[in-house]
């Protein structure tokens, strides 16, 4: 998927409505409840770094929002792009010391966020000042972009809403995954973690590879092969020629299968598998295999336990029995 910026105009636009002055308002109210109860207290770097769902978010992300700005981030464990991502968000979170809270929302688990956000594709990085939404880009971006974006949110809050961030406890540990104790593979999986952002998809692929000889049920190295072998699959295609290909011709399964990689790198599952279905369903022979077969490969980089991935499954059986 290629990284889509959205501009930053919405944030400019927030001071022209209405809502702007209220939502400020209303900010300012809850500092001064916070001040007149002794002020809050002091985070350690860790808390800058949520992990958020619907029945968590106006508690996590709305009322938070009254006092810093709070970054959203839509990923999902299938999503490669996501995982170059997140990362660096989180980084950034606590280099910025309390000047943002980021907030992670699996998109898998909170099908009704993603859709009253209007997300189309993930990775999606959005905001909330003062109970104000607004989106910041799509994709994993360059850092330099990212910061500047940030500085932009930032000073926004502070002009705009008083928003000066929240305090951060500089003698408390931030959270080290490192700290936990190495797995038998990890040093591989770190392997093929680190090829993947390099770009090196045929490192990845081996690596994972590596794994699975030995352990041809390991679930990550399973997961992670499919993944790096769909961003290799479609590394190279021209998606508006695919696109096209596959509307021109609904028969020709190539451009069907080709179209559906697309889809699915996209963040559009369920485009996939009903793309796939229905050339099951129209084909013979060695074609309805061949898309069978990715069927099945795509499923894999989903995660069988997906409850799409279940609906599809049946689907696909239907058209097969």
């Amino acid at each position: 998927m290629q990284p889509r910026n959205m501009s930053m105009s919405g944030v400019v636009d927030l001071a022209a409505v209405k809502a702007a002055g209220e939502a400020k308002a209303k900010a300012e109210q809850v500092r001064a409840e916070a001040a007149r109860q002794g002020g809050s207290a002091a985070v350690p770097p860790s808390a800058l770094v949520i992990d958020v769902d619907e029945a968590g978010f106006e508690r996590d992300v709305l009322q938070r929002s009254a006092e810093v700005p709070v970054v959203l981030d839509f990923w999902a464990e299938w999503c490669e792009p996501c995982k170059q991502l997140g990362p660096l968000l989180e980084r950034l979170a606590v280099e910025y010391n309390g000047r943002f809270l980021l907030a992670k929302i699996d998109v898998d688990a909170n099908q009704m966020l993603m859709q009253q956000f209007g997300i189309q594709g993930i990775p999606a990085v959005f905001a909330v000042v003062a109970g104000q939404a607004l989106p910041l880009f799509q994709g994993a971006v360059p850092e330099a972009q990212i910061r500047e974006t940030l500085d932009q949110l930032i000073q926004v809050g502070e002009e705009r809403f008083g928003l000066t961030g929240i305090a951060v406890d500089a003698g408390a540990d931030a959270f080290d995954p490192a700290a936990r104790p190495a797995g038998p593979y990890d040093a591989l999986l770190e392997a093929a973690m680190s090829a993947l952002d390099a770009g090196d998809l045929a490192g990845a692929v081996q690596a994972y590879k590596n794994v699975l000889a030995d352990d041809p049920a390991h679930p990550e190295a399973k997961l992670g092969l499919a993944q790096a072998e769909l961003l290799t699959r479609v590394q190279d295609l021209d998606p508006a020629a695919v696109r096209r290909n596959a509307a021109d011709d609904p028969a020709d399964v190539t451009a069907q299968i080709a179209a559906a990689d697309l889809d699915l790198v996209g963040g559009h599952v369920q485009d996939a598998f009903g793309r796939l279905v229905e050339t099951v369903r129209r084909t013979v022979g060695e074609d309805r295999n061949a898309a069978r077969l990715r069927l099945l490969e795509l499923f894999e980089v989903i995660g069988a336990d997906d409850p799409r991935v279940t609906a599809a499954r049946q689907a696909l059986a239907r058209v097969l029995f």
